[in-house]
């Protein structure tokens, strides 16, 4: 199943906001999805995984990277392939 990891840059402050308008933007999208706020280099973690791996990609690219408060993005996607090794 196609799983994407989105690590998340945010103005200061900014982190709880987001993480509500991320739940808020994918509540009604056909995905399952974890997100936390986190102590680091990054200041958010989202854990996204749908049936349709274009699905995810626009998702992320339309939905999460254009909330305003978002400085950055790093995502990184699931090899399926190597999942049951």
């Amino acid at each position: 199943m196609p799983t994407a990891y989105v690590l998340l840059n945010s103005d200061l402050g900014s982190d709880v906001s987001i993480i509500a308008e991320i739940k808020e933007k994918l509540v009604n999208e056909d995905v399952k999805f974890d997100v936390r706020g986190v102590y680091g280099v990054y200041d958010i973690v989202l854990k996204l995984t749908s049936d349709d791996a274009e699905k995810l990609r626009a998702l992320i690219t339309n939905k999460i990277r254009k909330i305003s408060r978002v400085q950055s993005t790093l995502t990184m996607i699931v090899i399926e392939e190597q999942e049951n090794l």
